[in-house]
């Protein structure tokens, strides 16, 4: 009997043991937990930037003049080149003429003719041998025989085509040889005026509201006056040196396209522009004190742009935010934001609404310092 109560003492003594040990693993185990991840967190900041829109623009000179011919002809003479200066009045080109000398020729002689019978029957109308009806028929003939010399003279001078205007030649679309008539539909050729060009291209209607609306002013005309200055890229993909204006638009939506024409003009000293150019007009957009993020620190989900907000116990949670624009790698919020939160920086696809962490404080200007883009103070 002694025997068997110590043998249950010792069990007892070892169970206790064992359940004394287990307690304290738990604990130790419990005690050890691995802290909340770590993810970097800033301070949101109003801030000035400027995005900027691209749209694709054709370049014409400020004034394109076509030559055309006033008379019918073959041309016999072509005295300048494709894309060679002239200046106002110089020949350009000059039609054959000899069969018009020798109708004017014709022509000068029924004048003479005409003139040689009025000249014949003034005296006898003076004298009552002939009536004043006669006289007149005649003075009649002559009238209508210098017409028709004027008019044969007027196309020898037509013959002789000129520059309307100081401009540069583009292409000859006849050569010598050819038959030329004022009906044609292409014009000989076409000079431009460059020294300033137009870039036209198109907003669609949000964009032209906007800009009327961003711009100061009280009319239209005074809002596209103050509007910002534009930039040209080149097709060559170089920016263009000189900065652009907005002159004008059509000041209708075409309801077929739904978009509205805008004519800009940029000077044109060195001559690198000319008819026909093509580009891009890069328009600013300035957001004064607004709210940004960067995109690495949003997600989409069922068409809505997240981000996830510090709380106040170091927890996170979601926000939806609604984007007016985007510079760069930046989102310009409109709403779903306040300046007093802190946003997670990256690392989005790792969180989960409501999971603790241990927020990593990195300063504003660290935080954007990846994304290419520019603050104005």
């Amino acid at each position: 009997m002694k025997m068997n109560k110590l043998y249950s003492i010792l069990s007892i003594s070892v169970l206790i043991l064992t359940l004394s040990c287990g307690n304290k693993n738990q604990t130790n185990t419990a005690g050890q937990q691995a802290p909340p991840p770590s993810f970097p967190v800033t301070q949101l900041q109003q801030k000035t930037v400027t995005g900027y829109t691209e749209y694709p623009t054709t370049i014409e000179g400020m004034v394109n003049s076509d030559v055309r011919a006033k008379a019918s002809g073959y041309i016999e003479k072509v005295y300048v080149d494709e894309g060679q200066k002239v200046r106002k009045g110089q020949v350009l080109f000059k039609l054959e003429t000899q069969s018009l000398s020798q109708d004017a020729g014709a022509a000068q002689a029924r004048v003479n003719v005409a003139q040689v019978e009025v000249d014949k029957l003034i005296p006898l109308v003076a004298k009552n041998i002939i009536s004043e009806v006669q006289l007149e028929t005649a003075k009649a003939n002559l009238a209508q025989a210098k017409a028709n010399y004027s008019s044969v003279t007027a196309n020898i001078g037509y013959a002789t085509i000129k520059s309307p205007i100081d401009g540069y030649v583009g292409s000859i679309n006849f050569r010598e040889g050819a038959l030329i008539s004022p009906s044609d539909a292409t014009p000989l050729t076409t000079v431009s005026e460059i020294d300033q060009v137009y870039a036209f291209f198109s907003f669609n209607e949000a964009q032209y509201i906007d800009l009327l609306q961003r711009s100061e002013g009280k009319t239209k005309a005074e809002r596209i006056k103050n509007s910002p200055d534009l930039s040209l890229i080149l097709a060559n993909g170089k920016v263009y040196s000189h900065k652009g204006r907005i002159q004008t638009s059509t000041g209708q939506i075409n309801q077929n396209t739904g978009t509205i024409k805008i004519r800009a003009a940029f000077k044109n000293p060195d001559e690198i522009l000319t008819n026909g150019n093509s580009g891009k007009i890069r328009f600013p957009i300035e957001y004064k004190d607004a709210l940004i993020v960067p995109q690495t620190a949003t997600f989409e989900q069922q068409g809505n742009i997240m981000i996830f907000k510090l709380s106040e116990d170091n927890k996170v949670e979601t926000s939806i935010i609604k984007v007016k624009g985007t510079v760069d790698n930046l989102y310009v919020v409109e709403s779903g934001l306040d300046a007093k939160d802190k946003i997670i920086v990256s690392g989005v696809g790792k969180l989960r609404n409501g999971m603790a962490i241990s927020p990593q404080e990195t300063s504003f200007e660290d935080a954007f310092k990846q994304v290419p883009t520019l603050f104005k103070n």
